[in-house]
């Protein structure tokens, strides 16, 4: 079974309002609310449709990838999924910067390690003293500190309140303590540019416990980045403690008594629309938390370190060329990655073959050229690039100087193609960005 975009009743993806019941968490006993279905944006087919010729392509694209504007170095594969046939390849075995297309490898690594349906609970637990509370972080980066919050559906620390107050019954909360041990090593990646927290707001520092990714305040800007806590994790237990009447001036961190009862606990969305709205929004700090579940599941320490490589091992245990890939971060953020367009399509043909049905979901998350996500606004201009709206599927990604883009489309034929283009040193952003579009839109129309 190939899955490809439905062309009739298209849903806008990612994460909505409306995914989970609003009062899912309560001071009763916690109850999840059933795992939502998937947006209906994907369909099932067969792999019909006219393929695509290697020649034919090769006449289509070899002057659009050899532009001045694509940059100094172009890597590129574009490979049939129904008969598994590469239609056209530019130094696509070699490793390049692949910047947010990283995503692509973390999302599939923990959707295959946790599973679709896991959620990532935060607990309170009780501390060493009478009225003490331990706020355990679980790993959620979406946790909401009340009704506004950045995520839609989110766990919610005042409904972890009122468990705790129940919980506690007559005794006054006196301290609140946050308990970081799940994660271990630096909280920043290597090869990270020295702004990407402060003042740039791409990412926060990586922590097990965090609101809102982070965020100072669950809002978003449209250009630039979102203003991050110097330290998610005490501001957090600041904002508990508010909440369940204890001194915010005395949070501090201590790991929780390995015997502590239980005072409550709040889940997050399923993984599969934590990955969706990672995808969907290339959120660099839900990449770099989520990427830690795969070396918890494979029992490696949550580090850079220790989820680089569970990554690379969860893709090695899918089959995938994992000599094609090195990885020091999830996000992408870092320049000491490289991928290879190779490893790109191939991960998206497992994705798309229906013979890992955890990986399909990867899908629903992927932005739609001129719909939704990071692809909203691209593919405007000039006017045949609009060929792919609504047709074109795929994550982008962009550094300084680097410009990438992997997914899938449809031909004008019917046929689904997956691709990847990686491109460097290019000096204009804007019309780099653009060179790719045109890349992707000539796939979709030529009927080659």
């Amino acid at each position: 079974m190939i899955l490809v975009v439905a062309t009739i009743g298209l849903v806008k993806p990612g994460p909505v309002k409306g995914w989970l019941d609003a009062e899912r968490e309560t001071a009763a006993p916690y109850v999840p609310a059933p795992d939502p279905l998937p947006t209906p944006v994907l369909a099932a087919a067969e792999g019909g449709g006219q393929a695509p010729t290697e020649a034919g392509v090769k006449a289509a694209l070899d002057a659009l990838v050899t532009s001045a504007a694509m940059g100094t170095k172009v890597n590129v594969a574009v490979l049939d999924v129904a008969s598994d046939q590469v239609l056209y390849e530019r130094n696509a075995e070699d490793m390049a910067t692949p910047a947010s297309t990283t995503k692509l490898l973390a999302a599939a690594a923990i959707l295959k390690a946790r599973g679709p349906a896991y959620r990532l609970s935060t607990r309170a637990v009780a501390g060493p003293e009478p009225g003490d509370v331990v706020l355990v972080g679980g790993g959620d980066p979406t946790l909401s500190v009340g009704a506004k919050q950045y995520f839609p559906g989110a766990a919610r620390l005042d409904r972890l309140a009122a468990q705790v107050k129940t919980a506690l019954g007559g005794t006054k909360p006196a301290r609140v303590l946050v308990d970081t041990s799940l994660f271990s090593g630096p909280e920043t990646g290597q090869g990270w540019d020295s702004d990407n927290i402060t003042p740039g707001g791409q990412v926060s520092r990586i922590q097990p416990l965090m609101t809102d990714g982070g965020r100072a305040k669950p809002t978003h800007h449209e250009f630039g980045g979102d203003p991050r806590s110097p330290d998610p994790a005490i501001a957090a237990g600041k904002a508990f403690a508010k909440l369940i009447g204890a001194p915010t001036g005395t949070v501090k961190r201590a790991p929780a008594p390995a015997t502590a009862a239980q005072l409550g606990v709040v889940q997050s969305p399923p993984l599969v629309q934590l990955t969706d709205w990672m995808l969907e929004q290339s959120d660099n700090t839900l990449a770099e938390v989520l990427g830690r579940q795969a070396a918890l599941a494979g029992g490696d320490p949550a580090t850079f370190d220790g989820t680089a490589t569970a990554v690379l091992d969860q893709l090695n245990a899918l089959g995938l060329p994992v000599d094609q890939a090195k990885l020091s971060d999830s996000s992408g953020l870092s320049r000491r990655n490289g991928i290879s367009p190779t490893m790109l399509t191939q991960l998206l043909a497992l994705a798309a073959s229906g013979k890992e049905p955890g990986l399909s979901s990867m899908f629903s998350g992927l932005p739609v050229a001129g719909w939704s996500g990071t692809l909203e606004g691209r593919f405007a201009s000039p006017k045949p690039n609009q060929i792919a709206h609504g047709v074109v599927r795929a994550k982008t990604g962009t550094l300084s100087g680097v410009n990438t883009m992997a997914g899938q489309l449809i031909t004008r034929d019917g046929r689904l193609l997956v691709f990847a283009i990686m491109a460097s040193g290019s000096t204009d952003a804007a019309g780099g960005k653009a060179a790719l579009d045109k890349v992707a839109a000539k796939l979709v129309g030529c009927g080659c």
